[in-house]
């Protein structure tokens, strides 16, 4: 596998600031942009088909610049000292990605609620986007937490509120997106999965004017007690039942609560495609690593399309309620510099990695970026 650099020091030479990483694989040269002064049209574009093209005029903002970066994320906090992984800009293939504009994206959700709804990956983009909205803002302490509380992994909902503005940007946990229960099986209660019950906490999506769902990174066997008696519909818990199929049924209940609670004259809904993980030598629980890599990758690890990613689509085209999907995955996967890996914790250890999660600022920054060329294009 081809890789920018080994060395965790190893900052891109003047070559490899010119070299692309992605589908454009080899020596191709791309100048680095400081500022797009012409946007090509984009009606029509792919913009998940491209490479990365190294630009100093990234990232859009900075640990000093945001206070809401959480532990779990703040690599450069916890000692990484390379930080070219904050300066790689997505250029998709024949247009351009608009860069983001703070002061016009607080325009668009003026009075509004931005919602984000899922597991700790679309936390990160949360994180990413708060950070991101906050260089607009002249006086940072009319903004806050609307309970006063500090972003941690523990609690699992916040509201931000921006005042100037009026509006609302939320997070709210639901790794599955339908309700994790409980049932006796047995002599014992044991935890189970609803696939057939949407999170008890939907009433607060409800009335959002854009919300960004997503589910992926819990669907594993570790985590679904491999499907053994876990995966639960009314009364009945499956003594066993395949991850992918329980993922669609989960969609599909999702699916039926959006169409019928959902007011798409007032809601722009989006559904996040999964992010890839980059462990390599095992998983996170096994040893798994990824911080030798300081550049993006030359090719993707996988060729292959995430089944979930499959499932999703499938299910968002039978909806009645227009979705968007906000595809990440295929950008994403080159992006094995981006996770937090041994940076994930003040205390580091190389035993336990994060290849998983995203450093910020870092490649969240270009999901919102999609986001807001999406919100911009309505």
């Amino acid at each position: 596998m081809e890789e920018y650099g080994t060395s965790p020091e190893r900052v891109p030479s003047k070559e490899e600031k010119k070299v692309v990483a992605g589908d454009l694989v080899g020596k191709t040269q791309v100048p680095i942009l400081k500022k797009i002064e012409q946007k090509k049209r984009v009606e029509g574009c792919d913009l998940t088909k491209g490479y990365w093209v190294f630009d100093e005029s990234y990232p859009l903002y900075s640990k000093v610049s945001c206070p809401f970066i959480d532990e779990g994320f703040d690599c450069e906090g916890n000692g990484r000292l390379n930080r070219s992984y904050t300066k790689w800009r997505w250029q998709p293939k024949g247009c351009d990605l608009p860069r983001f504009n703070a002061t016009k994206m607080l325009e668009l959700i003026r009075g509004k609620r931005l919602v984000f709804v899922g597991d700790s990956i679309n936390r990160n983009q949360w994180e990413s986007m708060l950070c991101m909205l906050l260089g607009a803002i002249k006086d940072p302490t009319r903004v806050y937490e609307s309970r006063g509380r500090k972003i941690t992994k523990e609690k699992g909902n916040y509201s931000f509120r921006f005042l100037d503005y009026q509006c609302t940007v939320e997070y709210y946990v639901s790794h599955f997106l339908v309700h994790e229960s409980k049932a006796r099986i047995g002599q014992k209660r044991r935890s189970t999965l609803r696939i057939d019950a949407i999170d008890h906490g939907s009433s607060r999506w409800r009335g959002a004017d854009i919300v960004v769902f997503n589910t992926a990174h819990w669907w594993s066997h570790s985590k679904t007690q491999a499907g053994i008696y876990y995966y639960q519909e009314r009364g009945l818990v499956h003594p066993q039942l395949n991850v992918s199929t329980a993922f669609r049924k989960a969609l599909k209940t999702w699916a039926s609560w959006v169409d019928k609670h959902i007011n798409h004259r007032k809601t722009h809904v989006f559904f996040r495609s999964s992010a890839p993980s980059h462990f390599r030598g095992g998983d996170w629980n096994s040893g798994g690593h990824c911080t030798e890599a300081t550049l993006p990758l030359n090719k993707t690890l996988s060729t292959t399309y995430p089944e979930k990613n499959i499932i999703a689509e499938e299910v968002i085209k039978q909806m009645r309620t227009p979705v968007t999907l906000l595809n990440i995955t295929s950008l994403s996967a080159y992006r094995i510099d981006g996770h937090p890996s041994i940076y994930g914790r003040k205390t580091r250890s190389s035993r336990i990695q994060d290849c998983s999660h995203w450093c910020l600022p870092g490649v969240p920054d270009t999901w919102n970026e999609l986001l807001y060329f999406h919100l911009q294009s309505r």
